[in-house]
Formats: C-alpha cells, structure tokens, sequence
C-alpha cells in the first residue's frame, strides 16, 4: 500500500478531493503534515510519496524520482507566502527577520529574493509556532499556507509582500513551491505509475470541477466560500509545464550562487 502525504494546507485541497471523489484510492493510505514534516518523512522512508518542497529534490536528487506534470505552483502571485514588513522590502537591509518553520522552498526563495533582487543582507530567526506578526526585533516575518492566507484579511499598517509575484516580476517565469516526489524505490511499481496517472488526469479535471469541490467548513468559517474559490482558480496551478520547469531550473540557479544548494540538479522523471 502506497503512503501519501498530503499537505494541510487550502491549495492541496482540490487536487487530492477530485483524486479521491473520481479514482480508487481505497489502496492508499493518506498522511496529512506541513510541507518541512512531510519532507522528513518522505527521507526517512515513512511515506511512499507526496507534493514536497521543491528545495528538498535539489537537496537529496539522488534519492527522489519526480512524478511528470505535477507540481504546486503560481504564475504571478500565489497569495499564501507573503512577507509581513514594519518597512519597505528595500530597507530591510541589516534587519532581522522571523521565518516560518513550514517550508524550505519558501524561506530560502525569500534569501535569494532579499539578496540578489533587493541587496539586502539580512539576519533569519525561526518564528515560534503560531506566531503572525513581527515581535521583539525583527523588522518581518514570512508567513506561508494557511497562515498567510488568514493574516492576509486582517486589517494592518504593515506592508505585505506576495513571493510569488516578486519572483514573476523579477524573472517573467512561474514559481514552483512544490514537486510531486516518489522514493526511488518505489518509482517503477505499478503503483505509483498509476497513481502518478491519476494525479495527471486528476489535475486536468480541476478547473471545471473547482465549483463542484465540497469546501471544509473550518476555511470556509474563515476564508469565504468566493475567496477560497478565487485562491483556488487564480492564484494555484498545479502544472509542471515547460516554463514551469525553466522557472524551477532558474530557482535552484539562483540558490547555487547564494551558497544555499551546492549544485543545479538534473531533473529525473518517473516513466509513466
């Protein structure tokens, strides 16, 4: 039996719902954690397979094979990876700043965003648990998911930066936040092959089934139904396309200079 992870955040949500309402999934067996928990686990051999942080495939190439066309991704801004600054983004040189525990990809996106786009040399601290607005002296947090998503419709005087457009801004080229990875040992059953398939037609269905998707209560409690519809239609993609692999290639580029990967990995696709 195939172990999934699934991400517990709102942009996971319509693709595993048209997965599980449309495709046998009675064979799998599905593990919910945040992107950094899920990473872990996907290395330890824990789980079989998950959407997993885009940084963490440049970290350990040879250990994941990448399922082909799938991703979690946005053209422009993404809406839940946002920085929260007491001043404008080109002052923050020198300042501190809180990172969320949450996602690899996203802090170091940041890093490269701050040093090669902005000049800023900054200082990172990891945020606590929980924690939404700056505090003691750091000048900004990044918050990601669901966490920026709910501070995003709360009234404040600080200035609010999408990562996700900064990147598309900056380069002209889709971010990709996350891959679907397998563990090379899993990579040639039939399994995952047809799992990987699932995915791929799964992901086709989305647009046109995105009204039909049976919202959680708890995000709609907060979000809204029309502003969690919008999130999911204008702000997530889940294609892996050929800008989508240039604007990844061009990501893992830039965490080369800025010291944060040692080397532009190959990009090793499951044969479906």
């Amino acid at each position: 039996m195939l172990k999934i992870g699934q991400i517990e955040y709102a942009n996971c949500i319509p693709l595993f719902h048209v997965l599980r309402e449309n495709f046998p999934s009675s064979g799998y067996e599905f593990v919910t954690g945040f992107p950094t928990e899920l990473n872990r686990m996907l290395l330890a051999g824990e789980i079989d397979v998950c959407p997993s942080s885009s940084i963490e495939y440049a970290l350990h190439p040879d250990r994941y094979t990448i399922l082909p066309q799938l991703s979690i991704s946005s053209i422009g801004a993404v809406a839940s990876v946002l920085l929260f600054s007491k001043v404008p983004v080109e002052k923050l040189n020198g300042r501190s700043i809180l990172l969320s525990s949450e996602s690899a990809t996203s802090v170091n996106l940041l890093k490269i965003l701050l040093h090669q786009r902005f000049n800023c040399l900054c200082t990172y601290k990891k945020a606590l648990p929980g924690a939404t607005s700056p505090y003691g002296e750091s000048s900004a947090i990044l918050l990601i998911g669901d966490s920026a998503l709910r501070a995003s419709l709360e009234k404040t005087d600080m200035f609010v930066y999408d990562l996700g457009e900064m990147w598309y801004t900056w380069t002209g080229y889709p971010f990709v936040f996350a891959l679907w990875l397998c563990r090379n040992e899993v990579a040639e059953g039939l399994e995952l092959r047809t799992l990987a398939r699932h995915l791929i037609e799964a992901k086709n269905l989305v647009p046109a089934l995105l009204d039909k998707i049976e919202m959680p209560a708890n995000d709609v409690a907060w979000m809204g139904h029309d502003r969690l519809l919008s999130y999911w239609r204008d702000n997530i993609s889940y294609q892996l396309d050929d800008r989508a692999q240039a604007g990844l290639m061009l990501y893992f580029a830039k965490c080369v200079e800025s010291g944060l990967i040692p080397a532009v990995p190959a990009l090793n696709f499951a044969v479906l």
